[in-house]
């Protein structure tokens, strides 16, 4: 008997645009014409980065069955002020939210699957991550200053590349299965 249980942080995916998200990938940096949205007139940042990490799980008789994705909304991510300086810091958004991503993996493969509390426990696990995800992203624009201090903004870069190596072993967590199987 397989039961399913979906947990995503956006609205149903299959009804989105084809286009609109893009995959976090190691290869594949953020470019100003991934910003679609119309820039917000009332906010003082040059640019805004949004992006999600969504969970989708289930459970079997094996044990707990998951897909992670790490994804950047082209149509809710917007720029006023394109240089270089202001791009990179916005890659610096995504690249946490990888992280993230990964952390959310490590900490799922060491779940101890319960089939009473899965649900639960998932739950848990997932809003623990992206309550530290988005201190993490407050952080790094507080300590930065939205990347006009340029000696934080060197060093959290530095920081954000050598905490995705470390995580590199979590990266591949498209299609995840309980270690049972």
């Amino acid at each position: 008997m397989v039961q399913y249980l979906f947990t995503l942080v956006l609205a149903t995916i299959s009804v989105l645009p084809q286009g609109r998200f893009i995959e976090w990938k190691a290869d594949r940096k953020l470019t100003w014409g991934d910003f679609k949205a119309p820039p917000d007139g009332a906010s003082p940042n040059a640019a805004l980065t949004s992006s999600t990490i969504d969970i989708e799980f289930g459970f079997d008789d094996n044990g707990l069955l998951y897909a992670i994705k790490c994804r950047f909304d082209r149509n809710r991510s917007w720029v006023k002020v394109r240089t270089p300086a202001v791009l990179a810091h916005e890659q610096g958004h995504f690249d946490i939210a990888e992280l993230h991503a990964r952390k959310l993996n490590k900490a799922l493969k060491a779940y101890t699957f319960n089939r009473r509390t899965v649900n639960r426990d998932v739950n848990r696990i997932y809003d623990t991550l992206i309550a530290a995800h988005h201190e993490a992203q407050n952080l790094y624009d507080l300590e930065t200053d939205f990347s006009r201090n340029r000696e934080k903004q060197e060093a959290w870069s530095k920081k954000i590349a050598a905490e995705l190596k470390v995580l590199d072993v979590y990266a591949g967590y498209t299609k995840k299965q309980s270690p049972d199987r």
